[in-house]
């Protein structure tokens, strides 16, 4: 068996020691005789499993004890409804800045239920940059600020944590998650799904401070309530078992590589590799976003002559690099090298884009 090195945005890689473990303890989990996917939640074998992978997040988070951490399904999507139901209470108003597509979708979601307030938008830069603190325009009577700190489709990532006062920060950090160490304590909310860096597509990260649940708006359904779900341990209803399983071992293979800052290092190298290659190829590839706020976890590209795009994704997969097409609203390419992507599938990628210059351009 070969593997391929996995470029997908999501569902995307997962680590392979990761995998190894999940495939022996597929018949047979801990001895019990059935895998993880068939064991009730209610056991106590689960109640473990949960419990550790809560642990190990908050560990390499440094979460802090006063912040929930919900296991919880919809995926981030779910969360555009979520988070104004949850942190309105009692207010009209909250401010969203707008880097792309996603935070276009949580904008466009949020409106149903309160006053949208755009304080930055990048929209007429084409999404290519982050806005810096000074060209925020804040409401001052938000409930809550929202910001995706990683839009995954046009590789914009912020370069440093938007200053809003007391006004609760709410982050959409579903593409680099666990990338690179952060200070929880500056933000009052964090979700992100776990398809990316985290584990398999299913399961949602919510870290919410636990002051900001328990008055969500009035006649929403009771699984809309992070109150309920942090009172019954992420287990209001059946929750993703095998994709929380998967996410423990995730983290479990983080911490013995050195937790975040280790691998922060790691994807520094590698985002630093792959827009080298980019920078020098004399225009033949470009990056559209401006470099200060270039995305290490997905690297948008385009190539000179974009009748070649064809020929550039049958190639590279002939030559185990998979999943490279850029996303549909914006065409091009898109390597997305989260956390499990090696340095050495950069380097094959980077000798796979100087070879085709060379023969095409």
């Amino acid at each position: 068996m070969t593997r391929v090195h996995n470029f997908s945005a999501g569902p995307a890689a997962l680590p392979e020691p990761v995998l190894r473990q999940a495939a022996e303890e597929m018949l047979d989990w801990h001895g019990r005789g059935m895998s993880i996917m068939e064991m009730s939640h209610r056991t106590p074998d689960f109640e473990g499993v949960i419990a550790a992978a809560e642990a190990d997040l908050r560990e390499l988070m440094g979460i802090p004890a006063n912040y929930k951490v919900l296991f919880l399904q919809g995926g981030a999507t779910l969360q555009f409804s979520a988070v104004p139901i949850n942190l309105l209470r009692g207010r009209k108003t909250a401010d969203y800045i707008v880097t792309g597509s996603w935070s276009e979708k949580a904008v466009a979601e949020a409106r149903r239920f309160c006053e949208v307030n755009i304080a930055a938008s990048t929209a007429a830069a084409n999404f290519s940059h982050a806005p810096v603190q000074q060209e925020l325009r804040l409401s001052g009577d938000a409930a809550y600020v929202h910001v995706c700190t990683n839009e995954t489709i046009m590789g914009v990532e912020f370069p440093y944590v938007p200053d809003t006062g007391d006004v609760p920060l709410v982050a959409d950090m579903s593409s680099h998650i666990l990338s690179r160490e952060i200070d929880v304590s500056k933000y009052a909310l964090i979700y992100a799904g776990a398809q990316k860096n985290i584990g398999p597509v299913g399961l949602t990260i919510v870290i919410v401070r636990d002051d900001l649940i328990g008055q969500p708006l009035p006649g929403m359904p009771a699984l809309m309530d992070y109150k309920l779900h942090a009172d019954n341990g992420s287990m209001l209803n059946t929750p993703p078992t095998f994709a929380i399983y998967m996410a423990g071992l995730v983290f479990k293979w983080l911490k013995d590589l050195g937790g975040v800052a280790a691998i922060e290092k790691q994807n520094i190298a590698k985002a630093a590799h792959l827009y080298a290659c980019i920078d020098a190829s004399g225009g033949y590839y470009k990056n559209p976003v401006r470099p200060a706020d270039r995305s290490r976890m997905n690297v948008p590209f385009t190539l000179a002559d974009d009748k070649l795009d064809g020929v550039f994704l049958k190639e590279s997969l002939a030559a185990g690099l998979s999943s490279l097409k850029g996303h549909k609203s914006v065409g091009g390419m898109r390597a997305s090298i989260y956390n499990p992507m090696p340095l050495a599938g950069v380097v094959a990628l980077t000798d796979f884009m100087r070879d085709f210059a060379a023969r095409h351009g």
